[in-house]
């Protein structure tokens, strides 16, 4: 074998290598992608479902307006009914927004300025709505104490509620703190996804 044969040989040898690594980068990016969507598909179905029991709050509000008869009552409704809709909607968005996220190695330092982006509005999400659940809760007793056993607690106080009250802010402080931190989690397992993503492709 001559000089120019061999010249040949390692040329194509080359081009091989070169073509399988394009694979191995075009497969590794494939299954980045699908783990990274992954990620987030179990939390979208948990919103999508609260999100839809939310709707059905707020429709049941609306449908029996007319018996919310004072203004206070009145305005509770208007607030909750505010709440049951625009903050599920603003999660779901939020959600479906980092979701669909696209992965592009040609323009990654994009990529991950995108993601981080929607990964800090996700958060805000999060935390907004943890400070609203619990002015949620405060609402909720008055509406519907009112819908389905025609009782305003304002002027007829139930001793229930002094017990019952402090339970739902306890629970409810430990069902946000948990929730935030899956969020916090699988947002910060992305990122490092990411992140190693653009380590094995250099």
């Amino acid at each position: 074998m001559n000089i120019e044969d061999m010249q040949n040989v390692w040329e194509k040898m080359g081009q091989d290598l070169e073509h399988q690594k394009k694979l191995t980068n075009t497969l590794i990016l494939k299954m980045t992608q699908e783990r990274f969507t992954n990620k987030f598909s179990k939390l979208a179905t948990y919103e999508t479902l609260g999100a839809l029991i939310c709707f059905i709050a707020a429709f049941v509000i609306v449908l029996n307006f007319n018996k919310l008869d004072t203004w206070y009552l009145i305005l509770c409704g208007i607030l909750l009914t505010t709440y049951f809709v625009a903050l599920p909607a603003f999660v779901l968005k939020s959600l479906y927004a980092i979701k669909a996220i696209k992965i592009d190695v040609a323009s990654f330092a994009s990529t991950l300025k995108k993601y981080v982006k929607a990964k800090n509005k996700l958060m805000l999400a999060q935390q907004l709505g943890i400070y609203l659940n619990f002015a949620a809760l405060l609402l909720v007793i008055p509406v519907f104490s009112k819908l389905f056993k025609d009782k305003d607690v304002f002027v007829t106080t139930n001793a229930i509620w002094y017990w019952l009250l402090p339970i739902l802010i306890t629970l409810m402080i430990f069902v946000s703190k948990w929730g935030y931190n899956c969020y916090k989690k699988i947002t910060n397992s992305a990122e490092t996804l990411l992140k190693e993503l653009e380590d094995v492709t250099d």
